[in-house]
């Protein structure tokens, strides 16, 4: 057994066994309450920069397969896990966990108290943290490497959506006949997402982070999406230009998680982050036109900060906030009243789970159909 280290940048330290990759790792510490859909979790664009913890006590049961991948890589910068499985067992697993991250050079560390560890987060917030695993990552001591955490860069202010994007612009055939041509800008997009469009009879174009309104207009789009993606959305501003124009044009538009929050900051509102985020596949989000609950999936750190109190102005008319959270109150959706235009903070391309919001999807293309 290796011995590892977590250290967070308040100085709280656990102590544990490598698992994965050995060496060190920085990122932003946070915890994923999901209980299944680690797969999925390790390889979504939006946990670039970010060591997650998994609050499930047994990770790796299924091992992985070609099929569940959200990207072609893993994404997260660390990973924490209470206890790995020994044996990996699925008709579809083609590999286990510990090797996949081995391959990959993602730094991991399994401690008995991840607990512990989540209820610490609760109550002080994500923060800065590294793991080290290996004599020598550990051999500086517990005191230097806690100053070198605390010199890691934050996540407030950091502009990630480019370094996950596809370098170059791809397309995702409609299955079947074609209904729909729509602009897609990957942000840190999941591989469902265009999936889910396609499967509506969506033609999606794929365009990276930095398109502009020119760039993405160029397609003639029915409609516009701006993907999910990580990072703080106030260092994007790039992407809330290219929105702007989209909205000029009139466009049907669509945004999902960090493409919320870029909506809000097209209509001029601002957005802060959140004191640990919501991380996990439990989430109790309410539509306040119908009243109607979904539990839904959950990956962001920061939220849009908008009035909750009725319809408000904007350069591009009135608008909303469409969905609450339950638990928090905070803004988990917006739409204009006047043009087509609307996005949602949650995951309605969910994978592994729940697909109570899958309809937004259909909804997009009813905007796109009526907008013909």
């Amino acid at each position: 057994m290796t011995p590892a280290l977590l250290v967070l940048e308040d100085g709280r330290v656990f102590h544990g066994a490598a698992y994965g990759a050995t060496g060190e790792t920085f990122g932003e510490m946070v915890f994923n309450t999901g209980m299944t859909g680690y797969q999925e979790t390790l390889t979504d664009p939006s946990y670039a920069r970010q060591i997650v913890a998994m609050t499930s006590p047994h990770i790796g049961n299924t091992g992985i397969n070609t099929e569940d991948p959200e990207s072609k890589r893993i994404q997260v910068a660390g990973y924490v896990v209470r206890e790995p499985a020994r044996v990996a067992s699925n008709w579809r697993a083609t590999g286990s966990l510990g090797s996949a991250l081995r391959d990959q050079g993602i730094v991991g560390i399994a401690i008995p108290g991840t607990r512990a560890l989540t209820r610490h987060l609760r109550d002080r917030g994500a923060m800065r943290a590294a793991i080290f695993s290996g004599p020598d990552a550990l051999a500086p001591g517990e005191d230097a490497l806690l100053e070198r955490v605390r010199q890691s860069p934050s996540m407030e202010g950091a502009d990630l959506a480019r370094d996950v994007s596809a370098a170059e612009p791809y397309v995702v055939q409609a299955q079947g006949e074609k209904r729909y041509t729509v602009a897609a800008v990957d942000l840190g997009i999941k591989s469902m997402t265009p999936y889910r469009m396609s499967e509506r009879g969506c033609e999606v174009h794929v365009l990276p982070a930095g398109s502009t309104a020119e760039d993405i207009l160029a397609l003639n789009p029915d409609g516009v999406f701006f993907s999910n993606g990580p990072g703080d959305p106030a260092a994007a501003g790039y992407a809330v230009d290219a929105l702007r124009g989209v909205l000029d044009a009139g466009k049907p538009f669509f945004g999902i998680c960090f493409g919320n929050q870029i909506f809000g900051r097209a209509l001029g509102l601002g957005t802060y982050k959140l004191r640990f985020g919501h991380r996990g596949i439990n989430q109790p989000v309410q539509d306040r036109a119908t009243g109607k609950v979904d539990v839904s999936a959950h990956n962001h750190g920061f939220a849009v900060d908008a009035p909750t109190d009725g319809p408000f102005d904007t350069p591009y008319g009135r608008a909303e906030v469409s969905h609450v959270n339950l638990n928090d109150g905070c803004v988990e959706g917006l739409r204009l009243l006047d043009r087509p235009a609307f996005s949602v903070q949650y995951h309605p391309e969910a994978a592994a789970g729940p697909h109570d919001a899958s309809g937004l999807f259909d909804r997009f293309c009813d905007l796109m159909e009526a907008s013909k």
